[in-house]
C-alpha cells in the first residue's frame, strides 16, 4: 500500500506548495510525505480540560476556555494601538488582546458566536486577559482531527518568520492522514507484535500525532521507540554475524611457548579474575576462523597492557606480527617502555615508530618488518604510512580508538591480504547503552576490577578559600617523598587566557614552594615536544616534586610515586576528563588523593559532576552520569556526533527499551540468520532499505 505514496515529494501535499516545500526541506530535512510522517512532536499540550473564567488563576500556564466575544474596541497606547475584545462565559468576563494584525483580526472576529480560545492567561487590574489567543469556532473544534492532547512540533526561527507555525504543521499532518487514509503497512513481524503486545503501526502513527489521551500516547511512543531501536540493533548484530561468517581471520590454532613461558614464569603479578576472563574471550576469538573484532574496556590502571601483550604472544606463537597504535607519541612511548619491560626475559623483537623516529632507525624497522624478524611494532599514526609494510600482520591493537577516524583504521586492515584480528582498547568507560548502539557490531570485553594492592583514590572538593590548608597537605606529602600533579584547564578558544592562568599559577606555586627545597616541572601545549619530554622525564625520574601542567598529561603519564592530583578550576572540566586525570595517580601501593579546586559560584551541572567524582571511583558509573548530563552526541567526540539521528528514541531515557530491542533482534537472528522465513519478509525488506541509507551505519566502527 501506502508506502509508495510516502515517497511523494512534500510540495504535492495540499497546502504545502513549492515555497513551503523548499523551506521544509532546508529547515527540517522534510523531503517526502514519509519524512513529515516521521516528524514526531517534542511535547504535548493537554487540551482535555476546559476552564471557566471564574476558575482562572494567575499562573502563566496555558488554558482553554469556551465562550463568546461580546464587544471589540481599539485602544490607543504610547506606541501604536492594541485591539481588545471582551470575552464572556456563564461565570464571568475577561479580555483578549492583540498588538499586531488588527485589521485582519477585526474583520474576521464574530460577535456572539461560541469560540474555543487557548493561550496563556495573565491578570491585570483584577481582570484576566489573554494575548494573541489561538481561536477556533466551537463547531469546527468539535469536528476537527485535533485531539485532546495537542502536539507541539520541532520548529526553527526561519519557519516561524515565514508563518509556518505549529498550527500550520498540525494542518499539514491532518492533510497527510487524509490523503493516505492512514493506511500504513505493519513493519514488525506478527510474532513480536503479539509477544510484546504492541499496538499496530497504524494506530501508533495516528496516536503519536493525534493522541486521544495519555494512555494511547504512551503506547504509541513505546511502539515507535522499540521499532527504531530494533532496526538499529538488527543492523549492528547482522554486521557482526556477517563479519564472523564472511571475513575470515587467521586462525591462531596454537597457544605456544611464548605465551606459556610468559604466563607461567614471568607474570609480574597474579592476574585478576576479570583479566583472566578477558584473555579467555580473546583466545576463543583468535582460535576461531573469523576475524576478531573486540572492544576492550577497562578503567585507568586496570591492566589492559598485559592483556594486549598476551594476545600479541599468541600471534607470535602462530608466526604472525602484531602492532599497537596509540594517539600520541607520549602514549606510544609509554606502551613501548611498558611492554619492553614486561617482555625483557623473552626472545622478542619490539620496536617503536613515531614521527620523531630517526631516518636510520626507520630504515631498520622497515627492513625487519618486511623480512618478518620484527615481532611487535608500537607507534602512532606513523604506522599507517604506505612505506610501512608488514611481512604478515596478524593482530592490530588500537588504543583510545575514539581518537582515530574510520579511514585511518581501514588503512591498517589493508596492510595484509587477510585482515588482521582487531582489538580496540579504551580507558574511557562507555555506558552500556552507548556501547550497545555505537559498538553494537563489536564484541565487548570489560576489565571491571583493579589489580590487588591498589588503594582506591580519595577524592575531595575544596574551594579556593581553603587553599592554604591544601598547600600544607601537599608539603606533608612531599615530605613523605611523594610527588604532586597540579593541572590547569585548557579551553581552546582562549589560549592566551589559559596560558596566563597556567603561568600565574606556576608563579604563585613557585613562591609557595621555593627552591632549593622544592623543584617544579612545567608542561604546556606551547612547548617544543623535546622540551616537554625532558620535563616529563625529570618528573618521572623523581628529580622534580611538582608537575604543573595543562591537560597534556591526561592520557598516558605513568609515575607510580605521584600520589596527589590537584585539579584547578575543576568546574571547567567534563566528567570523563576529571576521571581520566584522576587516573594519573593511584598507580603505586601508597594511598593517593585527588583534590578538586573551584570557586564558590557553581552551576547545577558542575555541582553534580563534582559530587559524582567524590562519591565514586567507578568509571562506568561516572560514564552513566556523564551521558545523562551531556547526551550521546557529545560523549563520542565531534567526529562521531550526529551518529545516531534518532527520530523518537533517546539512548539515556530509553535504555530498557534498547536492551529489549537488542535481546529480540539477537533471538530472531539466531533462529533465522538470513531472515528467509515467510513471516520475516517484510522485516527483511525494511532492513535492506535501511542498509542503503547513508545515515548512521557508516559511522559505526
Amino acid at each position: 500500500m501506502q508506502n509508495n505514496l510516502l515517497e511523494t515529494p512534500i510540495e504535492y501535499l495540499k497546502g504545502v506548495g513549492p515555497q513551503r516545500g523548499d523551506l521544509l526541506r532546508k529547515e527540517l530535512a522534510i523531503h517526502r510525505y514519509g519524512d513529515l510522517l516521521n516528524l514526531y512532536p517534542n511535547r504535548y499540550i493537554d487540551r482535555t480540560h476546559y476552564y471557566k473564567i471564574n476558575q482562572l488563576v494567575n499562573s502563566n500556564s496555558e488554558v482553554q476556555i469556551v465562550g463568546k466575544i461580546v464587544h471589540i474596541k481599539t485602544v490607543e497606547q504610547k506606541r501604536g494601538k492594541r485591539l481588545v475584545a471582551t470575552f464572556i462565559d456563564d461565570t464571568g468576563e475577561m479580555e483578549l488582546v492583540w498588538f499586531q494584525g488588527h485589521k485582519w483580526i477585526k474583520e474576521n472576529l464574530k460577535i456572539n458566536v461560541p469560540y474555543v480560545i487557548f493561550g496563556k492567561v495573565t491578570s491585570f487590574n483584577g481582570l484576566f486577559n489573554m494575548a494573541h489567543p489561538e481561536m477556533e469556532f466551537l463547531e469546527e473544534h468539535k469536528a476537527s482531527l485535533r485531539s485532546a492532547m495537542q502536539p507541539v512540533y520541532p520548529s526553527t526561527e526561519k519557519l516561524a518568520n515565514k508563518n509556518i507555525t505549529n498550527k500550520t504543521v498540525n494542518k499539514m499532518m491532518q492533510q497527510l492522514f487524509v490523503e493516505t487514509q492512514a493506511l500504513f503497512s505493519e513493519t514488525l513481524p506478527d510474532s513480536i507484535v503479539q509477544e510484546l503486545q504492541l499496538i499496530p503501526k497504524n494506530a501508533a502513527l495516528f496516536n503519536i500525532h493525534f493522541p486521544k489521551n495519555q494512555e494511547l500516547l504512551a503506547k504509541a511512543q513505546f511502539r515507535l521507540k522499540f521499532e527504531e531501536l530494533f532496526y538499529i540493533q538488527l543492523q549492528l548484530i547482522t554486521k557482526n554475524l556477517i563479519r564472523k561468517h564472511k571475513i575470515k581471520g587467521h586462525p591462531f590454532e596454537v597457544v605456544g611457548e611464548n605465551f606459556n613461558d610468559f604466563y607461567q614464569n614471568h607474570l609480574p603479578f597474579e592476574l585478576t579474575n576479570a583479566q583472566k576472563r578477558v584473555i579467555k574471550e580473546i583466545r576463543n576469538d583468535l582460535g576461531s576462523n573469523a576475524q576478531m573484532n573486540r572492544l576492550l574496556q577497562g578503567d585507568v590502571g586496570s591492566g589492559k597492557t598485559i592483556v594486549a601483550l598476551l594476545a600479541m604472544l599468541i600471534a607470535k606463537d602462530n608466526g604472525f606480527q602484531s602492532c599497537l597504535m596509540a594517539p600520541t607519541e607520549i602514549l606510544a612511548a609509554q606502551h613501548f617502555n611498558g611492554l619492553s619491560d614486561l617482555a625483557k626475559n623473552l626472545n622478542i623483537n619490539i620496536k617503536l615508530l613515531t614521527g620523531s623516529t630517526k631516518t636510520a632507525e626507520r630504515r631498520i624497522i622497515h627492513e625487519e618488518l618486511e623480512n618478518g624478524s620484527l615481532d611487535i611494532l608500537i607507534g602512532t599514526h606513523a604506522i599507517l604510512e604506505d612505506k610501512v609494510q608488514f611481512h604478515n600482520l596478524g593482530l592490530a591493537i588500537i588504543d583510545e580508538q575514539h581518537r582515530f577516524g574510520v579511514e585511518q583504521r581501514s588503512k591498517l586492515w589493508k596492510k595484509n591480504e587477510i585482515p588482521p584480528h582487531v582489538l580496540v582498547m579504551t580507558a574511557t568507560p562507555i555506558p552500556r547503552t552507548l556501547a550497545m548502539s555505537m559498538y553494537g557490531d563489536l564484541d565487548i570485553s570489560v576489565i571491571d576490577e583493579l589489580p590487588p594492592g591498589r588503594k582506591p583514590i580519595q577524592t575531595v572538593h575544596r574551594y579556593d578559600s581553603n587553599r592554604l590548608k591544601v598547600w600544607k597537605f601537599l608539603k606533608d606529602e612531599i615530605a613523605k617523598g611523594r610527588q604532586i600533579y597540579i593541572v590547569y584547564p585548557l579551553i581552546q578558544e582562549s589560549e592566551k587566557m589559559d596560558y596566563k592562568d597556567l603561568m600565574d599559577g606556576y608563579e604563585s606555586i613557585s613562591r609557595d614552594f621555593p627552591l632549593p627545597q622544592y623543584s617544579i616541572s612545567i608542561v604546556h601545549g606551547k612547548m617544543k615536544p623535546a622540551d616537554k619530554d625532558e620535563e616529563m622525564r625529570r618528573f618521572a625520574e623523581g628529580k622534580t616534586n611538582i608537575m604543573v601542567a595543562t591537560t597534556v598529561i591526561e592520557v598516558g603519564v605513568n609515575v607510580p610515586n605521584a600520589s596527589v592530583m590537584v585539579i584547578e578550576s575543576a568546574e571547567r572540566f567534563g566528567l570523563s576528563q576529571l576521571h581520566q586525570l584522576r587516573g594519573r595517580v593511584g598507580r603505586g601501593a601508597e594511598q593517593s588523593y585527588c583534590i578538586l579546586m573551584t570557586g564558590h559560584k557553581l552551576s547545577n551541572d558542575s555541582k553534580t559532576r563534582l559530587e559524582t567524582m567524590c562519591a565514586t571511583n567507578d568509571g562506568f558509573e561516572i560514564a552513566e552520569v556523564d551521558l545523562k548530563l551531556r547526551g550521546p552526541g557529545d560523549i563520542m567526540g565531534t567526529q562521531q556526533s550526529g551518529v545516531l539521528n534518532l527520530h523518537i528514541a533517546d539512548l539515556v531515557k530509553d535504555r530498557d527499551i534498547l536492551q529489549l530491542a537488542r535481546h529480540i533482534a539477537i533471538k530472531i537472528l539466531k533462529e533465522d540468520p538470513n531472515m528467509t522465513k515467510p513471516e520475516h519478509q517484510k522485516m527483511k525488506q525494511i532492513f535492506l532499505e535501511l542498509s542503503k541509507k547513508k545515515n548512521i551505519w557508516n559511522y559505526i566502527s
